[in-house]
């Protein structure tokens, strides 16, 4: 026997003690989807028998089976359920969850039940209750389906539960197997010639019958149309629409979901009592001159559409009046509720039409949720929704999505065949709302698409109190600089990082080609500029505004001259840039002052004042010989501290000294540049110093070929001439961009940073290049920086990526808000 239960759905299993319900589970579901009575009272009372604690292991069942159908996953009720108000409790906790209550009734006969029941030790009761279960089981089977239960399978004998199996069954709103593509249609309204210009410029070929009237079309791409429903009433040709949109589900060149005014329709022609209002009588009037038969397929067509759709693996949801993200793939009155009215507030405007709640400003789900009910000038994205209901029949357009190409393609309505109530001008505000706290704080965890990561409540506590009170505005803060990993510690005598053990990490990550990058010794700084200045800001790798207006907005305004040509040539409105502020001391002067300046001060004063006293006690003839040639090693030691920080010192005054070494070109409207190879982006840097060259700063390079040791030797000449030059080091990184990943689809570190010998001192001291003390810190451990570095690189990816795809600002902004909580963690800061 098949039994058929829904893939997402509360099984109960009905049977008496004794009825081999248990078996029944183990040998059809997994452990985990089972919930066993017998175990929660376990639980609660240590006595899986005790029933006397029943109710408090109900009341847990009923708990862990909610979270599981909250989460989407089928869930088995292992308990007699003989009595209507145990059953009662669990349609209830399927119906708060919107899935179908399905029941599996055991009918065995008492004889056999009661022979099991001896069997167990832990069953002690006698013949009569398990009398008194077999009649309740009785009365059970005929009120089943009063109490609310979908689909019942009565399995009566050993033989027919032994023979059983179980078909899992997609809910009819389930369509995620269908990639499309898709042109999903706005509402119709009865405006047949503007439906048959639209279908024409999507690509669409109509079929007519013999009378000249459109019955089906199909696209020579083979894309899937897809109608939001409100194909009829107040538009001039109703039936006409009805006739070509059944024809084209009937060929499965399209699905359709209902609207609320087709709802309304077919409970009219069910013979139901409804008020003849907004354009129904004329659907009626129309409907009156078409034969009965394709009034009786009207009826049948529209009492077969299901609520909403699932479509593209999950990707869209398509619902006359949207739906909300607890909603989709399920299966309830509630749910086909909203999914044909929405939600209201209880309200009704000054035109006595009902207030309606705007859910997609609430909407967070992953899902693009395509719908049309509510008239709109034009149709937005909002929180990754659209409204495609753009008042065709009011004197608007008949608009059109294509998905997954996001584009929109609208026809006008060729005049206004019903007069609104409320003017579209006048529809209630759509914009996004803004960011919502509740998207960034607590214990949370994200799915970014290049990985997953957790963040901490604490560690959202403390990026929240910066971004609260430091940031730029977070809708404009859609990226932050990853943290970067040194390159492995180097067994070179005297250098704890050299460009061997940097080149040998890219190459074990599977890279043949890799770019050597200057690393500037600034503060790092991401810059965003427009052709307009609306929205530019420059902000710190924490997401701060760098100086403050009186010096950000001149500094932006020479980087929006210097690139404006560059976008026009990409033709994008405006630019993000990944850049280096120089010198470091004008962003980090007081850092320099009470650090860094404090200790060379106090060691260029304290140790020549010792070295004056040890050679007058030599000169005394005291054996102080070991001791100064300790302090006069500490004393060189310390003067080259000094000179390793002096040389990233340079006076400044406002602007005036100070420079921007641009290295990578982020992103601009509707695209991210993560693809693009080094070269570009670097190109694109050279052209910004060519075009503002007191204010643009070079970055050196070399791309080095890891398979040529010639190569690799000269960019090793090159470091050291480098570093020998007083420069920071630099950042070996995938030559082929940003995004690059190992032969197993893993992202690789976008830079490993190999800094010079001396500029290390201001890192591990003036003393670090004693050989001791390079043992030791060659044993340094990486993996936690260098895990930190590919989760923030993953994370800023996917914020570019969203942000490319016009995702809404909350879902760019809990990317960059994770990247800085990464911050937060216990990391070894000198890495």
């Amino acid at each position: 026997m098949i039994l058929d239960v829904p893939e997402l759905s509360l099984v109960a299993l009905v049977g008496i003690s004794g009825s081999g319900k248990s078996t029944f589970a183990r040998a059809h579901f997994k452990p985990t989807q089972v919930l066993s009575s017998d175990y929660f009272r376990g639980l609660v009372a240590d006595d899986e028998n005790d029933q006397s604690a029943s109710g408090d292991a109900f009341e847990v069942l009923h708990y862990v089976a909610g979270k599981r159908l909250a989460a989407g996953r089928l869930t088995v009720v292992d308990a007699t359920n003989l009595q209507a108000h145990a059953r009662a409790g669990l349609v209830k906790v399927a119906r708060e969850h919107d899935v179908l209550p399905v029941a599996i009734v055991l009918d065995v006969p008492e004889a056999v039940a009661w022979e099991r029941t001896q069997s167990r030790p832990d069953r002690t009761f006698g013949r009569q209750v398990l009398g008194r279960m077999s009649r309740d089981l009785r009365r059970s089977l005929n009120q089943l389906a009063r109490e609310g239960f979908r689909k019942i399978h009565v399995l009566r004998g050993l033989d027919e539960i032994a023979a059983a199996e179980i078909r899992y069954e997609k809910l009819f709103n389930d369509r995620r197997s269908e990639h499309g593509p898709f042109d999903i249609v706005g509402d119709v309204h009865g405006c047949r010639a503007e439906l048959e210009t639209l279908l024409g410029d999507l690509g669409w070929e109509l079929a007519r019958d013999d009378r000249g009237r459109p019955v089906d079309a199909t696209h020579p791409d083979g894309r899937t149309a897809v109608f939001v429903g409100d194909l009829v009433d107040r538009g001039p040709d109703s039936p006409g629409v009805l006739r070509l949109v059944m024809g084209m589900v009937a060929a499965g060149h399209a699905i359709c979901v209902p609207g609320n005014h087709e709802q309304k329709l077919a409970r009219k022609l069910n013979g139901r009592k409804v008020q003849l209002t907004h354009g129904l009588p004329e659907t009626l009037e129309q409907l009156a001159a078409e034969p009965d038969e394709f009034v009786t397929e009207v009826r049948s067509f529209i009492d077969g559409l299901v609520s909403h759709y699932v479509l593209d693996d999950g990707k869209l949801v398509v619902a006359h009046a949207g739906l909300k993200e607890a909603y989709q793939g399920r299966a309830s009155g509630r749910v086909r509720s909203f999914a044909l009215y929405g939600e209201t507030t209880g309200e009704t405007d000054e035109y006595g039409l009902p207030v309606r709640y705007p859910w997609a400003r609430d909407y967070r789900g992953s899902a693009a949720v395509v719908y049309g009910h509510v008239p709109t000038p034009t149709p937005e994205w909002i929180n990754n929704t659209i409204c495609l209901d753009t008042g065709c029949v009011f004197g608007g357009r008949l608009t059109a999505l294509r998905w997954p190409e996001r584009e929109l393609v609208a026809t006008p309505a060729a005049k206004e065949y019903y007069a609104p109530v409320r003017p579209l001008v006048t529809v209630p505000d759509r914009l996004d709302q803004g960011l919502d706290i509740a998207d960034v704080t607590g214990r949370r965890h994200i799915d970014f698409g290049y990985g997953r990561t957790t963040v901490p409540a604490e560690n959202a506590a403390a990026t929240l109190e910066v971004m609260g009170r430091f940031a730029v505005d977070p809708e404009t803060l859609v990226w932050l600089p990853p943290t970067m990993a040194p390159c492995s510690s180097s067994t070179v005598d005297g250098y704890l990082e050299y460009p061997s053990s940097a080149f040998a990490d890219l190459r074990a990550a599977g890279l043949d080609r890799v770019v050597c990058e200057e690393k500037h010794m600034g503060s790092r700084a991401v810059v965003r500029v427009s052709v307009t200045g609306e929205g530019d800001a420059i902000w710190t790798r924490t997401g701060r505004p760098f100086f403050g207006p009186e010096l950000d907005e001149p500094l932006l305004a020479r980087v929006r001259a210097a690139a404006t040509e560059i976008m026009a040539e990409l033709e994008t409105g405006w630019l993000l840039l990944d850049a280096e502020l120089l010198p470091w001391s004008a962003k980090a002067g007081g850092l320099i002052r009470d650090h860094y300046a404090a200790v060379g001060a106090a060691g260029r004063t304290a140790l020549p004042a010792a070295l004056d006293v040890l050679r007058d006690a030599a000169e005394r003839g005291l054996d102080v010989g070991t001791l100064r040639d300790r302090l006069e090693l500490r004393s060189a030691e310390i003067d080259g501290y000094s000179a390793a920080y002096r040389s990233y010192i340079r006076p400044t005054d406002g602007l005036t000294g100070v420079t921007l070494a641009p290295f990578a070109v982020l992103a601009g409207a509707g695209v991210s540049y993560a693809k693009k190879d080094h070269d570009w982006h670097l190109a694109i840097a050279d052209r910004l110093v060519a075009a503002d060259p007191e204010l643009f700063t070079a970055t050196r390079r070399m791309v080095v070929d890891l398979a040529d040791p010639a190569s690799e030797e000269a960019a090793t000449d090159w470091w050291l001439s480098l570093t020998g030059a007083g420069g920071e080091g630099m950042v070996v990184k995938p030559w082929a961009g940003l995004g690059v990943t190992d032969g197993k689809g893993r992202l690789v570190q976008p830079g490993v940073k190999c800094r010079g010998r001396e500029y290390l001192r201001i890192i591990y001291g003036p003393e670090y290049t004693r050989p001791e003390q390079l043992e030791r810190l060659r044993g340094r451990n990486l993996g936690r920086k260098r895990s930190l570095a590919l989760r923030e690189h993953g994370l800023g990816l996917a914020a570019l990526d969203r942000l490319a795809e016009g995702a809404p600002a909350w879902r760019v902004h809990e990317l960059v808000f994770a990247i800085l909580a990464a911050e937060s963690e216990p990391v070894d800061p000198r890495l």
